[in-house]
């Protein structure tokens, strides 16, 4: 038995899982999971750099983690970030702080890598009861990773379309109108077009959805009166039933969108977004049901330290 630690820092949120992984029996024990939504890309779309704010939200993530790590005696730790801190240019401002912090160096890993460890910890729980090849659908902040596999990955591609990048670019605040509802929808089928080049999605038995917005349009799809991780990890929704929650948080308000019993606050203004994003991903890869993961590029993280 191994205690490892996963921080996954993204565009929007900075996610810590520490698990006791027991490779013989290959089982993972959740100790705990933690997610704040730090905004961490807040900006990154047009400045290509990390605004003081968000740095300070981040750092201020990562300190509380610290304290969860001595907490619970963990052995080692592996730290990634993702897009916005690959577009970043001024991203050594934020890796210092991190080792200051943390003693630790964050990897910025390539968005090729983030969707094969996307894959491993979405589909290890789901492979003896859903046929293979498996899509994964990782819908983050800045970028939507496509992954495509049995086992590993045979195909992967990372889509710049994330529901913070494609919130700020057409649609602060989360209510778009109907000329930019079609030019997120624009850039999704633009980048759909290049996906296509290195993902084979028509050979795929089952679609995955991973990552916050997949999993709060879950819960809206099934009117969940809190957030339930159990109910929602395995849960079928229907391409029908995204478009319509699209629909649906498009005519809500943010305070409407707030008061919704499964809504994290930093959710409201880029659901919308990321909702139509994941329509468009649905229409254009022809799939009719997706199964939503809780399992995802963290759980990938941990099982990558005793591999």
């Amino acid at each position: 038995m191994k205690r490892v630690a996963a921080i996954d820092c993204g565009t929007n949120s900075i996610r810590l899982l520490i698990s006791d992984i027991d490779s013989s029996t290959n089982i993972a024990t959740d100790v705990i999971r933690e997610m704040r939504i730090v905004r961490l890309g807040e900006g990154v779309d047009k400045t290509n750099a990390f605004s003081p704010r968000a740095l300070e939200r981040t750092f201020k993530a990562v300190d509380e983690y610290e304290q969860l790590l001595l907490k619970h005696n963990v052995e080692h730790v592996r730290f990634v970030a993702t897009s916005a801190t690959r577009d970043a240019q001024n991203k050594a401002m934020f890796i210092k702080g991190v080792i200051d912090r943390l003693r630790i160096v964050p990897e910025v890993i390539a968005g090729v890598e983030e969707a094969a460890l996307s894959f491993d910890g979405a589909t290890r729980s789901l492979r003896q009861k859903h046929l293979a090849p498996f899509l994964v659908i990782d819908l983050g902040g800045g970028s939507t990773e496509l992954v495509i596999g049995d086992k590993d990955p045979f195909g992967a591609y990372s889509m710049d379309v994330g529901c913070v990048r494609m919130t700020e670019r057409h649609t602060p605040g989360g209510n778009p109108t109907t000329e930019q509802e079609l030019a997120i929808r624009t850039d999704v089928r633009n980048a759909l077009k290049e996906a296509a080049k290195k993902v084979d999605w028509k050979t795929a038995q089952t679609v995955v959805g991973v990552a916050g917005t997949i999993t709060t349009v879950a819960a809206h799809v099934l009117k969940l009166k809190t957030y339930d991780p159990d109910v929602l990890h395995g849960a079928i929704i229907t391409a029908e039933q995204i478009s319509q929650t699209a629909q649906d948080f498009i005519s809500l308000t943010p305070a409407q969108r707030g008061a919704l019993p499964y809504m994290h606050e930093g959710r409201i203004e880029v659901i919308t977004a990321g909702c139509i994003v994941l329509d468009e991903v649905m229409k254009g890869i022809g799939a009719k049901t997706l199964i939503a993961s809780e399992r995802d590029i963290l759980d990938g993280v941990t099982w990558s330290q005793v591999q």
